[in-house]
């Protein structure tokens, strides 16, 4: 058996949240996103975690022929598990944003756990010139923006889903969406063991405070006990000082550049891969060992790689 002491490193390589502008290193393209993510497997990230975008103008694009572009690629090329978002983009259907997953039929899928504001017009602040009309329009539109992920919505996700052996990497922004969570498992429509991602710094969410994941690692244990494993999600600058945090306390971290543009004070990252080596180095740096995809698979209880419809 897989050590349970090993970390299970998720790397996001792109995203709905940055835009094109931001970073001439987010990958937009399909060859791009194949790339960013078989050189993140490559750096140590067991999952890769997986958005779309038009190549041409790098909006979110969550049709099934976009993820059709790169998921063989990926799959002919890495072990790792490859995670498809239900996420999507804010302003998407649930019924637009579980479609891949549902084609598709990957290891784990994300879930978001409830619905919230989802600032992102903040960053206009920091970028002035973009390259396509659509970049500040959504930031701007954020701010008037609900992110919903009803209760109705989850089920339809769940359901959709569920059939095919897929497993959830919920995510939680928020105290709330953690007991929305353990609404879904004392009813039984989820199955242990819950691989919760506590996500930290969006505007809408939870802070980054020191204090505030604590506060949700309490609060996940005590929902959930031995039934879960908890990973962590920094946004932005709080990126590697989160994962270290939460490393210390026996989590797993997620990196990439849907999370963090960042590889320092004013330093874009090149890649992915380069915040997968950023925080292999803290981790080992603590003495602890990276899991491996399978390692990983054993440790979420995941169907493998040989039961995808990709």
């Amino acid at each position: 058996m897989a050590s349970s002491n090993k970390v299970i490193i998720t790397c996001a390589v792109t995203g709905a949240i940055h835009t094109p502008s931001m970073s001439p290193y987010l990958p937009v393209t399909a060859d791009e996103i194949a790339e960013a993510a078989i050189g993140a497997a490559e750096a140590g990230a067991a999952i890769v975690h997986l958005h779309a975008r038009d190549e041409k103008t790098g909006r979110p694009d969550q049709s099934p022929e976009a993820f059709a572009r790169f998921l063989p690629r990926i799959k002919q090329s890495t072990k790792a598990v490859v995670n498809l978002t239900t996420g999507g983009a804010p302003y998407m259907t649930v019924q637009e944003r579980v479609k891949p997953a549902e084609v598709f039929q990957p290891e784990v899928a994300s879930l978001n756990m409830g619905s919230m504001n989802f600032g992102l017009f903040p960053m206009l602040d920091r970028f002035k010139t973009f390259k396509h009309d659509w970049e500040p329009q959504a930031l701007e539109n954020s701010r008037d923006l609900v992110f919903r992920n009803t209760y109705k919505d989850i089920e339809f996700v769940l359901s959709t889903l569920g059939d095919a052996g897929t497993r959830f990497e919920f995510e939680c922004y928020d105290t709330a969406h953690l007991y929305n969570l353990a609404y879904f498992l004392e009813r039984g429509m989820v199955k242990p063991p819950l691989f919760v991602q506590t996500v930290f710094g969006i505007l809408g969410g939870i802070g980054p405070h020191p204090e505030d994941v604590l506060h949700m690692k309490r609060t996940a244990d005590r929902l959930f006990g031995k039934q879960y494993k908890w990973s962590v999600l920094g946004a932005g600058r709080n990126q590697l000082p989160i994962a270290a945090q939460a490393a210390a306390m026996g989590g797993n971290v997620r990196v990439g550049l849907e999370d963090s543009l960042w590889a320092g004070p004013g330093r874009l990252a090149t890649s992915s891969a380069e915040q997968v080596r950023a925080v292999r180095q803290i981790l080992e740096g603590l003495g602890l060992s990276i899991a491996s995809p399978d390692e990983a698979r054993e440790i979420l209880e995941l169907k493998g790689g040989d039961r995808v419809a990709f």
